[in-house]
């Protein structure tokens, strides 16, 4: 099997750059002992954790100047991790969690790459009940809910690490599943509010997603 082929990349947001090393693009695939096959992981999905995207770059966006004073954050399916060392530079307390079981060594590689503090990360998927992780005042997380089944676990993982008084951030591109999501939320006490993100001029074409906030 052929060596992956990587591209490296700087991200500017403002007067801070983002240096990422990634996958070239989303048709890489390289699964040598077959650990991700056994986690159900297909070939076809396998390199989506590893590009940037989108609704990552606005999540990453949204936290540049987000209240993060004495929070303990937590980033759900963080990918390649662009908002974790974003706020990693910011100096929050950030932890992050992927399923795909390359996410972490990518992760561990872009801190060295910006000179950053060791993140804490965790492989984990959503059903897990004893993980560990503990309670957050903060959960983020974008383009998360890629089928339906995905509103409840999503839903009941949140709720399982979020402090009585919780902020979550998620960026949904609008892939349907948002609404039955918030309703889910609404049983576990949270409050939401979206909205569009205000400037998308980083981004190459519009964004048709929200933002959307939840409180309780």
């Amino acid at each position: 099997m052929s060596s992956l082929r990587l591209r490296y990349q700087t991200i500017e947001f403002g007067e801070v750059d983002i240096h990422l090393r990634t996958l070239r693009d989303n048709q890489e695939f390289q699964d040598k002992d077959g650990e991700a096959e056994k986690l159900g992981i297909s070939s076809a999905s396998w390199p989506l954790f590893g590009v940037v995207w989108d609704a990552g770059k606005v999540l990453a966006h949204h936290m540049c100047d987000y209240d993060i004073a004495d929070k303990r954050i937590l980033e759900v399916g963080c990918g390649i991790g662009l908002t974790s060392l974003l706020l990693n530079h910011r100096l929050a307390d950030i932890t992050a969690t992927d399923y795909h079981p390359e996410a972490g060594n990518f992760l561990k590689e872009n801190v060295d790459l910006n000179n950053g503090s060791h993140i804490p990360f965790e492989r984990t998927g959503w059903a897990d009940t004893d993980d560990g992780l503990g309670l957050f005042d903060l959960i983020i997380g974008s383009d998360l809910l890629y089928e339906r089944e995905h509103v409840a676990l999503l839903s009941e993982f949140i709720h399982q690490h979020a402090q009585p008084s919780c902020q979550v951030v998620i960026v949904d591109p609008g892939r349907g599943h948002h609404a039955p999501f918030s309703k889910k939320m609404a049983t576990f006490g949270f409050d939401h509010q979206q909205h569009q993100p205000p400037e998308t001029d980083y981004l190459s074409q519009p964004f048709r997603g929200q933002i959307i906030e939840y409180h309780r």
